[in-house]
């Protein structure tokens, strides 16, 4: 009788045993694979356009670049993907960063799901198509006319017309831009422009370049159809 007791007694030792066990590990699974980057911010400085910030990340500071924000000292912020640039120079800071991140989708929320790593495998920011119709100007081509037949157009100078839907200033000594007419080919309807020239997010611009294609920058960031060194009116 006292042998069947202690060995229920046991039974039951070994099933609370198992069930903790199986529990413990989901805390400590979501922080061990998770790649979410989490930051503190040890310092931020605004300029237009663009936020940067000397980040501690685990014990080691480094310079990030975000889309520009509201942050502070001592604030902690959650980021999954950004590409690094080394000897970054910025002109308005009249400063050289030896390496800099420039990150994308940055929140002071830690979002829910994990992303890459900044270093394996960054990502190009994801861009949604806005419900626009914009008619091409006089001589020039759409979106839609670009993708779906893009080696016609190789090497030669185009004119497109289109909303500015997205900017990044001063990386790799240029501006990039994205724009929008309305029209797609598949899922292409949005167009990655170099140019020196200043616009913003909003505005309808005509932008006159040449068209490049399969052109690959690395750090994951490739473009089958660019359309490099433009100028921009927004007249036309």
């Amino acid at each position: 009788m006292r042998s069947k007791l202690l060995i229920a007694l046991l039974s039951v030792i070994f099933v609370v045993t198992a069930c903790n066990k199986q529990e413990e590990p989901k805390q400590t699974e979501i922080t061990k694979n998770s790649n979410v980057h989490q930051v503190v911010v040890e310092e931020a400085i605004q300029v237009s356009g663009y936020t940067y910030i000397r980040a501690n990340e685990g014990g080691k500071d480094y310079w990030m670049a975000v889309t520009t924000m509201d942050v502070k000292k001592g604030e902690t912020l959650y980021y999954e993907s950004a590409m690094e640039m080394k000897d970054f120079e910025s002109k308005e800071l009249k400063r050289k960063f030896d390496s800099i991140f420039f990150a994308d989708n940055v929140s002071k929320i830690p979002p829910v799901n994990a992303g890459n790593n900044i270093k394996a495998s960054p990502q190009k920011p994801s861009i949604e198509k806005e419900n626009i119709s914009i008619a091409p100007v006089a001589g020039g081509i759409t979106v839609a006319q670009l993708f779906s037949n893009p080696s016609s157009y190789a090497g030669k100078i185009v004119k497109i017309k289109g909303k500015v839907v997205k900017t990044n200033f001063g990386i790799m000594k240029t501006n990039w831009i994205h724009i929008q007419d309305g029209t797609s080919t598949g899922s292409d309807f949005d167009l990655t422009v170099t140019t020196n020239d200043n616009v913003n997010v909003g505005d309808i611009v005509t932008f006159e370049g040449s068209i490049v294609l399969n052109k690959d920058f690395g750090y994951g960031y490739s473009y089958k159809v660019l359309l490099e060194n433009a100028k921009a009116n927004k007249s036309l």
